[in-house]
């Protein structure tokens, strides 16, 4: 638990679209879980809907996309406009994956967080979350 927070750090890991590989995602869930936060791991093959739709139910602080298929410049954005819709402007979107660094640039342009290449140590992206969350949430 961080220090100004009263409960744990919310996070919800999910893997958006035809992506078949899950390994990196559970890796991460299963890291964040470890360092004291709340996961919910929404599974494969989820629509950008289905994640947002379980975020808003879930009370998240932050929403984790792990994206491998390279539709990381089509995903991105349709969770952030979904969550803007909802009033979702308090909550993380921050994730990982195989994205080009000019990639990453434009998609926090755009209001996503930082996104993590493969092999970061898991314990800067709890670090980073952590830190999010307690600059940007109020309890």
């Amino acid at each position: 638990m961080s220090d100004s927070l009263n409960r744990p750090v919310r996070v919800l890991v999910a893997k958006v679209g035809l992506d078949g590989h899950d390994r990196g995602a559970k890796v991460i869930a299963t890291a964040l879980r470890d360092s004291g936060m709340e996961v919910i791991y929404t599974g494969l093959r989820q629509t950008p809907e289905m994640v947002v739709n379980a975020a808003l139910q879930e009370d998240v602080d932050a929403i984790g996309i792990s994206i491998l298929s390279g539709a990381h410049m089509t995903v991105f954005p349709k969770i952030l406009a979904l969550m803007k819709e909802k009033g979702m402007d308090d909550v993380l979107l921050t994730g990982g994956g195989i994205i080009p660094d000019e990639d990453q640039q434009k998609l926090q342009q755009l209001g996503v967080g930082e996104l993590f290449d493969p092999g970061t140590p898991t314990s800067d992206i709890a670090k980073y979350i952590r830190q999010w969350v307690t600059e940007h949430r109020s309890f």
